[in-house]
């Protein structure tokens, strides 16, 4: 046995009890500065199995008898021992307590832990357990929710009290305030003391008045006035009707953000050395307020010179890159093309199946020309096989769904351009908020993994829609439809529709993968009652079913087939048409009911860059349906659509759109009223429904036309409310004609053209502004219209809007 003098032992255990009770005195320290918590301890007692002084100064090396654990009140023994790396038997020395006592501590479940080696070979393990707490309150915030604020500590009632966890909770407030514009809150966490150890914690908050941004000033900007550069920033200067934004507040990270907007504004506008200088944010002294100055170097203005593109791998043609690239020698350097450059060749190297290539420009300034060389390095990895898709985020849509819109499958070669496909593909069916593919590197350098993450988004749609005219005309009509039935991809429409112009009882169904394959396949059932009474003192019944077909031509474009019968009928008011009635001719030749049975097909194009909004692009479609395969019908409508659209800059886009359709009987049949085009509504803004075309004046009822061409250009454009809205605003002008009845409606028995039939293919024009709103209860649309055109037999209107409810 080693000997050790007594002195020595006293000292190593007295220096080590201090080590180790550092903790026991932050947590009294904390007790005591809250009369809350202050409490007379009791006197210390000696009891059986208890370290005291003189036991302390026993030997802290030796083997383990048993262990002992003492102060434990709501933890098991068993859980202390499971943490403990001692076990009986195990010879101990400082360094084996030392780590016991820091592995029990990293459990956060004891605010202390003193272990002691008796005489007799216990090892006593004392705890004082931390509380729990029974609540978190907060006093004093009114800027800031509750909820909000609950969302940002990360201690919860029933959970374990430490102070670390408080004090970060305390940080994690004081940041939500500093974002929110008051930048000189404080908060004090304080502890209520209550029985069987549990604390409640209060969080007092004061919030302090809110820093606004008194101005905004720049030094050193000649190219661009402070007021040019104040509209770059997302940081704006206090005013009193800046209501609805927080952008007005002082905030350092914004103003970071807004260093990077102006170095962007100034290099896309060819300043390739713009720097900003200093940026000073001045706080008021009564604390309302901060002055922000930032001092900038423009430097000269610099066009593109030479533009090179060199790659290591000669499958990769760089002229050919060079073709593609949005650059060219003379123009303006802008810092946003080199990025498009880059996604250009990024793209065009993951066409050609390299998936993971590095493409680092090079700069060279020619300060004498004022021009930058600019080199593309492209650095091609090998060619890259999908090793495996993964799709993550879909908790309704199941798997196949999203797969079979998949252009790649695994085993295939990467190819970017079939990626973008699919995205495009997924986005178009509706089901996704939003859809995003990523690759990341396989098991293997030539392997790819593929990640497809999609956000769900409502597929079901309650809609609504309502109108008011100019002379008190009034619609409303209401629909439910499943665009993702089970999670499936089918669309199913269980539809009842009443109002002042429909009722309508409609039930369809699309299978979109018939017998496994491309071919969308659905039937349709439906009975509706039209009233056009207000418009052509008529209404119209049709009851009937249909079945389709549709199916792809290529990754573009697709053909859809169609066939329908349905019985169709004309009904007038009593006496209307009669021998001594005033009806016009061109309505009561058809009253009474006809059986229609006809095939068609509509041919579809989509070269957009974008399903849901795009800025590039045109879609376009031909419709033609024949009637006469039996029945009591016969014509030929033909129907032809086509819209472009083009981003000039990100929020502003211009679409431009145009349409015409014609039909004619056939066998000798004139075209009936109920097969006839009608316009106005909102297929043509300003004018009622049916309110523009061909009319009897006796009657003032609209009688449709044969023929219609209507164009629309419309300019989606800023509005200065913040994107979270959910308002967009467009400005538009319609034009368009209709018209070209039947001869035998036009002409009377004299040979002449009958005056009382106006049919005369004139242009009617209109233009204003339409307000779309993502509001809480779904879209919401409104237009205000003015009219340019008309004649003076047309109903229009000024205002009309339309609503749908997504569940």
């Amino acid at each position: 046995m080693t000997l050790t003098d007594p002195r020595d032992a006293k000292t190593s255990a007295a220096r080590i009890r201090r080590r180790k009770c550092a903790a026991t005195a932050s947590v009294l320290a904390l007790i005591a500065a809250t009369p809350t918590l202050a409490q007379t301890a009791p006197a210390a007692t000696s009891q059986p199995g208890q370290m005291t002084e003189t036991q302390a100064a026993a030997p802290e090396s030796g083997t383990v008898n048993r262990i002992l654990v003492r102060g434990n009140q709501r933890i098991d023994q068993t859980t202390v021992l499971s943490y403990l790396p001692v076990q009986p038997g195990d010879t101990i020395d400082p360094v084996v307590l030392d780590v016991a006592i820091r592995t029990l501590t990293r459990t956060q479940l004891f605010a202390d832990v003193q272990i002691g080696l008796q005489e007799n070979g216990d090892l006593v393990v004392e705890i004082v357990e931390n509380p729990i707490i029974n609540q978190v309150v907060f006093e004093g915030n009114g800027a800031i929710s509750e909820d909000k604020l609950r969302e940002e500590v990360t201690i919860s009632p029933r959970g374990i009290y430490t102070r670390a966890r408080v004090q970060e909770d305390v940080g994690s407030i004081i940041e939500l305030y500093r974002l929110s514009g008051r930048i000189s809150a404080t908060v004090t966490p304080k502890l209520v003391q209550l029985d069987q150890n549990r604390v409640d914690v209060v969080f007092e908050i004061d919030e302090g008045p809110e820093t606004g941004v008194q101005a905004i000033t720049f030094l050193g900007n000649q190219a661009f006035s402070d007021s040019e550069l104040r509209e770059v920033m997302v940081t704006k200067q206090s005013q009193w009707w800046r209501l609805f934004t927080k952008n007005d507040n002082y905030d350092p990270n914004r103003l970071d953000y807004d260093r990077e907007q102006l170095r962007s504004f100034y290099t896309n506008r060819g300043y390739y050395d713009f720097r900003i200088v200093s940026a000073v944010a001045e706080l008021a002294p009564d604390d309302s307020a901060f002055a922000i100055t930032l001092t900038v170097d423009e430097g000269a203005r610099y066009n593109f010179g030479e533009i090179n593109v060199v790659t290591e791998n000669d499958r990769l043609n760089a002229e050919l890159l060079e073709a593609l690239l949005p650059i060219r020698s003379g123009d303006l350097y802008e810092s946003d093309k080199i990025e498009s450059s880059v996604d250009a060749l990024t793209f065009a190297a993951g066409s050609a199946g390299y998936a993971f290539v590095d493409i680092n420009p090079t700069y060279r300034p020619n300060t004498e020309t004022d021009t930058i060389d600019v080199t593309f390095n492209i650095a091609e990895g090998q060619r890259v096989y999908v090793e495996r898709i993964n799709v993550v985020g879909n908790t309704r849509t199941i798997d196949p769904v999203i797969r079979r819109e998949l252009m790649l499958t695994e085993g295939d070669a990467f190819n970017r351009s079939l990626v973008e496909r699919s995205r495009n593909n997924l986005r178009a069916l509706g089901f996704f908020a939003e859809v995003e593919i990523e690759e990341t590197q396989g098991s293997a350098p030539d392997r790819s993994i593929v990640n497809v993450t999609v956000e769900e988004q409502p597929t079901g749609e309650l809609s609504v829609g309502a109108g008011f005219s100019s002379v008190d005309s009034f619609v409303v009509n209401l629909g439910i439809s499943e665009r993702n039935f089970r999670g499936r991809g089918q669309n199913l429409v269980a539809r009842v529709e009443w109002g002042s112009l429909r009722q309508q009882i409609d039930f369809r169904f699309t299978e979109p993968r018939f017998l496994g394959r491309d071919i969308g396949a659905g039937f349709d059932l439906f009975h509706s009652r039209y009233d056009f009474q207000d418009e052509s003192s008529f209404d119209y019944r049709s009851t009937g079913a249909g079945l389709r077909l549709t199916y792809p031509l290529n990754g573009y474009s697709r053909l859809s087939t169609r066939y329908f019968i349905k019985d169709d009928e004309i009904i007038v008011p009593f006496g209307y048409c009669d021998a001594g009635g005033f009806g016009s001719r061109a309505l009561c030749e058809q009253v009474g009911a006809s059986l229609n049975s006809s095939a068609g097909y509509t041919l579809l194009i989509d070269r957009r860059n974008e399903p849901i909004r795009p800025t590039r692009g045109w879609t376009g479609s031909l419709r033609q349906d024949f009637a006469g395969l039996g029945g009591d019908v016969n014509y030929v409508k033909t129907e032809l659509d086509a819209t472009a659209y083009y981003g000039i800059m990100p929020d502003w886009i211009v679409s431009v759109s145009g349409s015409a359709g014609y039909v004619s009987g056939w066998n000798g049949d004139a075209v009936r009223i109920n097969d006839r085009f009608f316009k106005g509504g909102n297929s043509f803004r300003g004018f009622e429904n049916a309110g523009m075309g061909p009319r009897d004046l006796t009657t003032n009822d609209a009688l449709g036309g044969n023929f219609y061409a209507v164009g629309s250009v419309e300019l989606t454009l800023p509005n200065g409310l913040p994107e979270q809205y959910g308002i967009r605003t467009s400005l538009f002008a319609d034009v368009g004609t209709l018209g070209v009845l039947d001869d035998r409606y036009t002409i009377g028995s004299n040979g002449l053209r009958d005056p009382a039939i106006a049919d005369d293919l004139s242009l009617r024009a209109s233009a204003g502004l339409s307000v779309h709103w993502r509001s809480p209860m779904g879209p919401i649309r409104f237009d205000f219209s003015q009219i340019l055109s008309e004649e003076e037999y047309d109903r229009t209107e000024n205002f009309r809007f339309s609503t749908s409810t997504q569940f």
